[in-house]
Formats: structure tokens, sequence, C-alpha cells
């Protein structure tokens, strides 16, 4: 499966983090979502930014340890559609300038407010609930 994601996070408290060569950024307590895309294995990269223990790799494996991840959702395409999706949430929400993004001109691909404002746009985007947790 091919395609973009989006990881919805909640973070608790106030916290500085070291995000490779962006350097230390700041993150206030609240909800952000993080836009992404896999071309070459939609579920395989979502199970990847879930697990605890991997490999610091891309910007969201700085933030991801101090995050709980309250939602995922995606949408298949064989094309690179998180550019579009990011432009989407960029109207109305505010952003970590250069996060997620240095392989493309977006201004970011992390973005942050409050619930309601996410998931109204995630809403607007079609994309399908990704299931975290199942019952045994």
């Amino acid at each position: 499966m091919k395609g973009s994601y989006l990881l919805v996070m909640e973070l608790q408290n106030d916290t500085s983090v070291i995000v490779g060569k962006l350097g230390p950024i700041h993150f206030q307590k609240g909800r952000y979502v993080y836009v992404g895309s896999a071309l070459n294995g939609l579920e395989q990269r979502i199970q990847r930014h879930l697990r605890t223990q991997k490999k610091v790799h891309w910007h969201i494996d700085y933030l991801l340890p101090f995050t709980e991840v309250v939602n995922v959702f995606y949408k298949e395409s064989g094309r690179r559609e998180e550019c579009r999706i990011a432009q989407a949430f960029e109207k109305n929400l505010s952003n970590i300038t250069g996060f997620g993004c240095s392989d493309c001109s977006c201004k970011s691909h992390l973005f942050y407010r409050s619930p309601s404002d996410i998931h109204g746009i995630i809403d607007s985007l079609d994309m399908k609930p990704y299931l975290l947790h199942t019952n045994p």
C-alpha cells in the first residue's frame, strides 16, 4: 500500500527537543499533526513511527518519544500528496517552520492547534482512520 498519512499527537508538557540539523525547538503542550508519505510501504512506515525502539532518521523521530500518538489517518495513492495535504493545514494552523519538509518547498509538515481545528481539516481531506489498537 502506498500513500500519505497523518500522525495526530498529544504533547502533555512544554518541552524543548534538539531536532537534528534544525537544532533545538521549543514545543508548547497541545495537539500536533504530522503529515508524511510512504510510496514504498505505507503500513510499514506507520508501524515504524508507532514503535518506541528505532533508529532516529526523520525529524518526527526526535519528537515522537515526547508525545502520545492519539490517532493516525491515511490515504492510499500512488503519488506524493503530502505537500497538498500540508497546505490544507497551513491555511488554518500554526506550524513548526522547517519540520519534516527538508525534501520539498513547504514551510512545514508539522502543525499545532486545538483538536477540533485539526479534526475539521482531516474530515475535509477524505482520509481513513488507521486502527491503533485491537481488542483481544
